[in-house]
């Protein structure tokens, strides 16, 4: 990917569920976050013992589109920046996340590759949760495990809903170019 690179941006990408000012502790990003919201201190400290924290230099990738997805990733520190490539000479920026942002959510339900290359645009400190150890805490707790479900699917139904609306938005604009064009023939 070059420098060259069109720069768009998508409210399907930005993160609807940040708290209205950062928070540099980990335990208030997640109760902040719809899978994990509500949980009592004893569920939350199981949660931290299956967190992986990860360290990336500025220009690495954190992964690439059509990597397998198998974290999500909570920023500590640093900024990330999700990109999705059109062709070998180009890519389209989604979006980019700050401290207390998490992307790959997708990742901890489907078993389908990255959508999307993520890149530390600044040195970066980020929490990860692997899909294999929240399966585990899921069946250990499975009460919690229907919860962190249905806050993953909260997450993408809603940014469903906003493309949907983008998606109108975006049609409606293309239609009103077209019909100026035939206009300006006749």
């Amino acid at each position: 990917m070059n420098n060259n690179s069109k720069i768009k941006s998508s409210t399907f990408w930005t993160n609807l569920f940040k708290t209205p000012t950062e928070k540099s502790d980990l335990e208030e990003t997640l109760s902040s976050m719809p899978p994990f919201k509500n949980f009592g201190s004893t569920y939350l400290k199981q949660l931290f013992k299956i967190i992986h924290t990860r360290y990336y230099s500025a220009g690495e990738y954190i992964f690439y589109q059509g990597d397998p997805g198998i974290a999500l990733y909570i920023i500590n520190e640093g900024e990330v920046r999700i990109c999705k490539q059109i062709d070998i000479d180009e890519d389209v920026e989604l979006a980019r996340f700050k401290r207390g942002d998490f992307f790959g959510e997708m990742a901890l339900l489907d078993n389908d590759v990255r959508s999307a290359s993520a890149i530390a645009v600044k040195d970066s400190t980020l929490a990860v949760i692997f899909k294999p150890d929240l399966d585990r805490l899921i069946e250990k707790y499975p009460k919690n495990g229907i919860q962190i479900l249905r806050g993953l699917s909260q997450i993408i139904a809603t940014r469903l809903r906003i493309m949907d609306d983008e998606l109108v938005i975006i049609s409606n604009s293309y239609s009103n170019k077209i019909e100026e064009t035939e206009d300006g023939r006749n």
